[in-house]
């Protein structure tokens, strides 16, 4: 006799998203250098009908909600935390820029084992290529 098949919280949003008939969810994801190029993309995105995720807080350029060098450090643990879930709730990745940092390798690497594909605008840049 088989064992069950257990359904994972994963299984059950992809299901859900089908039911709905939801459009494909791309996270996007880099260097906030690149934060105009993530605009772009998220327009490109857009106009093609899919729903785009991407970094809200460029933490490298000024502002009082980060000005606190102790307050942005633990801001930045906790949006590494958001993007992660972003990448889970996305069905691909779309990798903007020509640079690929630690945090943006991280994050490919969880997209990949999640089973998620991923593009790049600039693919020479692919650690896996």
């Amino acid at each position: 006799m088989s064992s069950p098949q257990v359904i994972t919280p994963a299984d059950k949003l992809a299901e859900a998203k089908k039911q709905l008939n939801f459009p494909r969810i791309v996270a996007i994801c880099g260097s906030t250098r690149f934060m105009a190029e993530m605009a772009e993309a998220d327009l490109r995105e857009t106009k093609a009908g899919r729903i785009v995720v991407k970094p809200g807080c460029d933490l490298k350029s000024p502002h009082e909600l980060w000005s606190d060098p102790v307050e942005a450090e633990a801001l930045k643990i906790r949006l590494d935390e958001l993007h992660r879930s972003k990448i889970l709730l996305a069905d691909e990745v779309l990798v903007v820029g020509d640079y690929i940092g630690d945090s943006t390798r991280a994050e490919i690497a969880y997209a990949r084992s999640l089973g998620r594909p991923v593009r790049f605008t600039h693919p020479e840049v692919d650690p896996d290529a």
